[in-house]
């Protein structure tokens, strides 16, 4: 969850989403070893693997989330998540021998970003968890895309989405409603709780549009602009769980181990693949990632949590995938004759 760093010409920034949510290291493509132009040389299929990777990761982290919360306070499943997710970038900038921004305004951009993309969002979904079901989290998680492309039209003007990848959105976006089954009236959701989980979604697009506006250039590293941005949102968590929970009685194994996971695999270890899928393929595309979780986050629902399974789900899987494909597609170049 989904389910960061702006594309193609201008610096890829740090941390978001998702993904489950999440949702990080490639250099900035101010440095020319980093460039789109010197990533040309890479295997087309490559980016696909990443792509493959984010979605079973963001998909197994509402699952992660919901084991969490069994045993622990929301605020304190989306600090551990930030906490471990910080440690594995920090090993990472360690091993690379990168250097943080010393910038105080950097500073005050990235505690922004790490609002809109990390503690917001995270502790959106892990509260909307409380009354709904993993798989529901997981299906308004793939409202990121549709939320980004209303903004884009309005705040990113030189990435305007073509006919061809509004279609593919909307193609996709009834797939999500057909897994949802949404002619039943959505009877039985909590209000609230799916509030929260469209919200958390919002917040991923927002926080996407301040970074490119804010970030975008700023000479830095992905890495480190991405390691920069947990430890401000792990401080900002900081902060508040103490306020709103009190120190658990006791530590149950298996809610701490799926916290962990959903730290080091689903924010630290993904959030830095994800960076590199963006600075490749660029948002639009990157995010349509948020489609898949929905399908990967429903069959981990069924499998491990017992959750019932609609004939719903596979022909919404179905058409999802297919607005997914329509929206990576490009139209071919037509050559001028002499």
């Amino acid at each position: 969850m989904r389910h960061s760093p702006t594309p193609r010409s201008t610096a890829p920034a740090p941390a978001a989403a998702a993904s489950p949510a999440a949702p990080d290291a490639t250099a900035s493509p101010s440095d020319p070893r980093e460039s789109p132009a010197h990533q040309g040389g890479r295997r087309r299929g490559d980016w696909r693997l990443r792509f493959a990777f984010l979605s079973l990761v963001w998909g197994f982290s509402f699952l992660f989330i919901k084991v969490g919360t069994e045993g622990y306070a929301p605020f304190q499943v989306t600090f551990g998540r930030l906490f471990f997710g910080t440690l594995v970038v920090a090993a990472v900038l360690v091993a690379k021998r990168e250097r943080l921004p010393r910038s105080w305004r950097t500073w005050g951009h990235l505690s922004v970003a790490a609002l809109l993309l990390n503690a917001a969002p995270f502790s959106l979904f892990a509260y909307s968890e409380l009354t709904i079901p993993s798989t529901l989290a997981g299906i308004c998680n793939a409202t990121s895309p549709l939320w980004g492309m209303a903004l884009s039209l309005v705040a990113l003007s030189e990435d305007r989405p073509t006919r061809r990848r509004v279609a593919g959105l909307g193609i996709g976006f009834l797939g999500v409603l057909t897994v949802l089954g949404a002619w039943h009236g959505f009877n039985g959701l909590d209000a609230r709780g799916t509030a929260m989980a469209l919200l958390a979604s919002l917040c991923y697009p927002i926080g996407w549009i301040y970074v490119r506006r804010t970030l975008a250039g700023s000479g830095h590293s992905n890495l480190a602009l991405t390691g920069a941005q947990l430890s401000v949102a792990t401080l900002e968590l900081a902060v508040v769980t103490p306020l709103f929970t009190s120190v658990p009685g006791h530590f149950p194994v298996v809610p701490l181990l799926a916290v962990v996971a959903l730290g080091a695999l689903g924010t630290g270890l993904a959030f830095l693949v994800q960076y590199e899928l963006v600075a490749e393929v660029g948002p639009t595309t990157a995010q349509m990632v948020t489609y898949f979780t929905p399908v990967i986050a429903t069959a981990a629902g069924v499998a491990v949590l017992g959750e019932s399974l609609a004939w719903t789900t596979p022909v919404g899987a179905v058409i999802v995938l297919a607005g997914a494909a329509l929206t990576q597609s490009r139209p071919r170049a037509r050559t001028a004759r002499p």
